[in-house]
């Protein structure tokens, strides 16, 4: 039976807060660890990612307690349900952002994230392959169950020592990119266009390779290599190839999907930051500062535009109250 409470019907899509703050926090730590920049902006920005984290986490068990038909809806939408993977990442990358300051608590969340990250992808791949989808449906959400929660698992694993079982999950972040990327790009090149509200979904084509250099790099010793230099390199192209499609994205006023852009953006500015602090000088060294400002100006505009929507109170949306046997709407409290 339907709620009828007024919650807000939290999608899962709003995790890619998180990983966009997180990703921010992480770039700016290395930017004090390689330029001398302010921790405490790193510091701050990580406390944000936790304190939203906790927020939408609450508000999306919430759904799934009292508005149940909204979550299970959302569970089977052929686009939407891919998000749900987020829920592990999100996990992770606080984990990673609480992991100085509170080591225990840190592994705690990552093994709940990783455990869910490993499940959903496995319950979600499972699913795929037996066929029946509709091509149209195809974004680039489907890195986010595999691809994704591999890579995070990847870094945040490596981050906290366990880095024989990063590598692991680099395995599996790397292949699924390559096997997801394939059916992706043919489905862009021969398919009908992207619908409109689906085209902010490809903001995450930015995020497989640099994502991947940054868990490359955390699961690694030693000089970059020219493999990571190589996965730099296509984000760069993706990043470009994404600016110049930004007038055919860009569609009516800013959504939070627009979110989908910056957890690319900021793996983008961060692993080029690993690689300077690991020696690096040559053009990742003009690289990294273009990057990490870009970084900053899209984490910083989904975040005015997020913040905005928020105090005119079009952010979260209602959960659709209860309809009657007879199939009109309740009335209203007065």
């Amino acid at each position: 039976m339907a709620s009828s409470l007024p919650i807000p019907a939290v999608p899962a899509s709003f995790f890619g807060m998180v990983l966009g703050l997180a990703g921010l926090a992480t770039a700016w730590r290395a930017a004090h660890l390689a330029w001398g920049l302010p921790a405490a902006v790193g510091e701050a920005l990580a406390v944000a990612a936790v304190a939203v984290w906790a927020i939408v986490l609450a508000l999306y068990a919430l759904k799934w307690l009292v508005g149940r038909e909204a979550a299970e809806r959302e569970a089977a939408d052929p686009v939407q349900c891919c998000f749900i993977g987020l829920v592990g990442v999100a996990t992770m990358l606080a984990a990673g952002a609480i992991a100085p300051y509170a080591r225990s608590a840190a592994e705690i969340l990552y093994v709940l994230g990783a455990a869910f990250t490993l499940a959903f992808a496995v319950w979600r791949t499972g699913a795929l392959w037996r066929g029946g989808r509709d091509p149209a449906t195809t974004t680039a959400v489907l890195y986010l169950p595999t691809v994704a929660g591999s890579f995070v698992c990847a870094t945040v694993g490596a981050t906290l020592g366990y880095q024989d079982w990063g590598q692991l999950f680099f395995g599996c972040g790397l292949f699924s990119w390559l096997a997801v990327e394939s059916v992706l790009l043919h489905r862009l090149l021969t398919a009908p266009a992207l619908a409109d509200p689906l085209r902010p979904t490809l903001g995450i084509q930015l995020a497989p390779s640099v994502v991947g250099a940054v868990a490359y790099l955390s699961v690694t010793r030693g000089p970059p290599d020219v493999f990571a230099h190589a996965l730099v390199g296509y984000g760069c192209l993706q990043a470009l190839i994404l600016l110049r499609l930004a007038p055919w994205i860009w569609r009516g006023a800013f959504n939070p999907g627009y979110w989908a852009f910056t957890f690319g953006a900021t793996a983008l500015a961060t692993a080029p930051l690993e690689m300077v602090l690991r020696g690096d000088r040559g053009a990742i060294g003009v690289v990294a500062p273009v990057t990490f400002g870009l970084a900053n100006l899209v984490v910083g505009f989904a975040a005015i535009g997020t913040l905005w929507l928020l105090v005119r109170g079009r952010l979260l949306p209602t959960a659709p109250r209860a309809v009657s046997p007879t199939g009109s709407m309740p009335p209203k409290a007065s």
